[in-house]
């Protein structure tokens, strides 16, 4: 993804008496699709994140006397192989998502990538050739193979740790809330995605390190932190938010797939990836066609607002 200097800046040019964001934000609200998109995203994410209050069950709350029941008043949509209630592991599976979507976002888009970046293109020299070296490094590998590699390899180290953590401290339940998967798959994904932020903020600064503001910064005795953190960040913000609305969506697609793999989330923590696996097949799916569509359907929406959303952000901030 990239954005041209005039794209960037356009947003900029707000009416006098408002700011740069409630223009972004006016704009954005022209968009019905954006709107929806939004709404669904947020519906999804407030369920996830309100999941011991919305969902019925108990996500481990099995009832083998109905089991693959089909939508009932007991149960809107269905029951899994266990008799698990699939509403309530929907909603529990959004949890997962949620968690592990802010965490990577946090730590290897927000953090890591914009840090980097920012540093990168500001310092140039060896600096920005250590950090660029790097990352082509971590770009030229197979991330979906590394992923699996990095999760398979870890998984039984990071439960032995947490387990080690319960052992010897008056914390309980670590492992059994699904702690151990989270650690990994968040830190094997933080490994990759900071590096189209790294490189998108580093190309914006490249140009802006440049202008006269900066250099009326720098006469004056500024040093490099308040340079980056007082005159370049904010110059770039714009840029994060696009990054975060495309980055969210990826990182949301690859948690599921990792969990449908097998390699992610281990059970009993429910994920969307597991409902799928427990759901496909052309004979599982012709008998009990719940399974796969509950997950499916709420998958498929949330992925495909997420790059709804991606695209009006993008035409707002370039003035479209």
């Amino acid at each position: 993804m990239t954005t041209t200097e005039a794209e960037a800046t356009r947003v900029t040019e707000a009416p006098r008496g408002e700011s740069q964001w409630g223009l972004l934000w006016r704009r954005l609200r022209r968009k019905r699709l954006a709107m929806i998109s939004l709404v669904i995203v947020a519906i999804i994410y407030a369920a996830g994140l309100l999941a011991p209050f919305v969902a019925p069950y108990s996500f481990t709350q099995q009832n083998l006397d109905r089991q693959l029941e089909g939508p009932s008043r007991d149960h809107l949509l269905g029951t899994d192989r266990l008799g698990r209630d699939m509403l309530s592991r929907a909603i529990y599976s959004a949890r997962t998502t949620l968690i592990v979507t802010t965490a990577v976002l946090l730590t290897g888009s927000l953090v890591i990538g914009n840090a980097l970046g920012l540093l990168a293109g500001y310092k140039g020299g060896w600096i920005d050739n250590l950090i660029m070296r790097v990352g082509e490094i971590f770009a030229g590998l197979p991330a979906l193979v590394m992923l699996i590699l990095i999760n398979t390899t870890l998984s039984p180290r990071a439960i032995h740790a947490v387990r080690w953590i319960e052992d010897h401290t008056p914390l309980t339940g670590l492992v059994s809330s699904g702690l151990p998967s989270y650690l990994v798959v968040f830190g094997a994904l933080s490994l990759f995605f900071w590096i189209g932020t790294a490189r998108l903020i580093r190309s914006q600064v490249l140009q802006l390190r440049e202008r006269d503001f900066i250099a009326a910064a720098e006469s004056l005795g500024a040093r490099s932190g308040r340079v980056i953190f007082r005159h370049l960040l904010p110059n770039v913000s714009f840029l994060i938010v696009l990054e975060v609305s495309s980055t969210l969506g990826a990182i949301a697609g690859s948690e599921i797939f990792l969990t449908w793999f097998g390699v992610g989330v281990q059970p009993p923590t429910p994920s969307f990836g597991a409902m799928l696996f427990d759901g496909s097949g052309a004979r599982t799916f012709q008998a009990h066609p719940h399974l796969l569509l509950v997950p499916g359907v709420i998958v498929t929406m949330l992925l495909y607002a997420f790059v709804l959303l991606g695209d009006a952000l993008n035409d707002a901030i370039a003035g479209r």
